[in-house]
């Protein structure tokens, strides 16, 4: 029992002295909690559509007025004003907008007359969630609209008591007509969606993608460098005169290269399972590795700053956990960062995961071109430039 009793304490001891893995372990639990309780299920809002009035007459305005109220109170989305449609449609594919709300010429006169008015929203259903409620909030805004004066016309063509033969003799057809001619008509909505059916494993393909590498990043860069350590390995280049910004370059390009592949063999057999259209799209492959190349070095680059000042060949281990949660999924890949609460849209526009994620999604769910990932590319090159020359200045060369 002395000699088991004296296993236990050893391990204890050590554990004890590793702050670090007593709050990874202790406390991550709650964290996950929160995040993830947060992450899914919240009720999507802050949706922005862009506004194109092709009539301008007084039901046009009116509907725009009843748009900025809803849009105040239950703040579900926001106008952007448009004079161009073609630009409003390209911002739309472009990721820029969630919806396209057209009122077409005409449609005052047909409120007016008591025609069939209609305006038409286009959609990217990319994002089912989004889609949904933007659809459904559109949908109650047209329904509650009310053709201007209506009330009033036909409180004067019918008064309130009077029967239907003091109206005068007209048919019940003419008097029908001349109240929905004075009193306007409620317009209907046409939903109108960019691209076909996504279904969810489509959805979740992207993040699957980066999640590969991610994993691949974990057993690669400083986590091997910190094996290396423990084994004493690093002994044998410590002595040689490789520089540390080689040092942290070459292990870096080992691991990125290894993640690149991880991605690269998901991009092509997931593309497969879910049924993307034009899998083997030439100039798609070539976007696509672009960017899976520059979030390979940026994820790798990061873990090698996170651990570059790490002793316990431990604390790699249980760190997953918590970098899987606070980087997967604040991302977007499983639910829309619409539905999020503010403090969880603001590590969402730090993690990295997000514009990899929005990136995968832009080419694989619309097949768009390198424009409309620009601000993602550009912020993973800043963000890889970053850690590497961080993790090369806090970087230990001695052994």
């Amino acid at each position: 029992m002395d000699r088991m009793w004296a296993i236990v304490e050893r391990d204890l001891r050590r554990f004890r002295r590793s702050p670090t893995l007593i709050v990874l372990s202790l406390f991550f639990p709650i964290v996950q909690l929160v995040v993830l309780g947060y992450a899914f299920g919240g009720k999507v809002r802050h949706l922005e559509v862009g506004l194109v009035d092709q009539d301008g007459g007084l039901p046009a305005v009116q509907v725009k007025a009843l748009g900025n109220a809803v849009a105040a109170n239950a703040r579900t989305f926001s106008f952007i004003t448009y004079d161009d449609q073609t630009r409003a449609l390209d911002d739309l594919r472009n990721g820029k907008l969630n919806g396209v709300l057209t009122i077409p010429p005409g449609f005052s006169r047909r409120v007016l007359a008591g025609g069939s008015p209609s305006v038409a929203l286009a959609e990217d259903n990319t994002d089912n969630f989004v889609a949904s409620a933007l659809g459904a909030s559109l949908q109650g805004l047209v329904r509650a609209f009310l053709p201007p004066g209506g009330a009033a016309r036909i409180a004067a063509s019918a008064p309130p008591g009077a029967s239907a033969s003091a109206a005068g003799p007209t048919s019940a057809g003419g008097s029908a007509g001349r109240t929905g001619s004075a009193g306007g008509s409620r317009p209907t909505l046409d939903v109108v969606e960019l691209y076909p059916y996504v279904p969810y494993i489509q959805y979740l393909l992207p993040g699957s993608i980066v999640m590969s590498i991610f994993m691949m990043v974990m057993i690669g860069g400083g986590i091997i460098f910190i094996d290396d350590k423990a084994r004493g390995l690093h002994e044998g280049y410590l002595v040689t005169p490789i520089t540390r910004f080689e040092l942290i370059l070459g292990f870096n390009l080992a691991g990125a290269l290894k993640a690149i592949l991880a991605g690269s063999v998901l991009m092509f057999i997931g593309s497969v399972i879910a049924g993307v259209p034009n899998p083997f799209d030439p100039l798609r492959i070539v976007r696509l590795f672009a960017v899976i190349s520059i979030t390979a070095v940026a994820l790798v680059s990061m873990m090698f700053l996170l651990m570059v000042r790490v002793e316990d060949p431990l604390i790699p281990r249980a760190t997953f956990g918590v970098l899987n949660t606070f980087l997967f999924f604040p991302s977007g890949a499983v639910y829309p960062q619409q539905g999020f609460p503010k403090w969880l849209r603001v590590i969402a526009v730090a993690d990295p995961f997000t514009y990899s994620v929005h990136a995968l999604k832009s080419l694989l769910l619309k097949n768009t071109g390198f424009g409309a990932i620009a601000l993602d590319l550009a912020y993973l090159a800043l963000f890889a430039a970053v850690t590497m020359t961080a993790a090369t200045f806090l970087f230990r060369r001695e052994l």
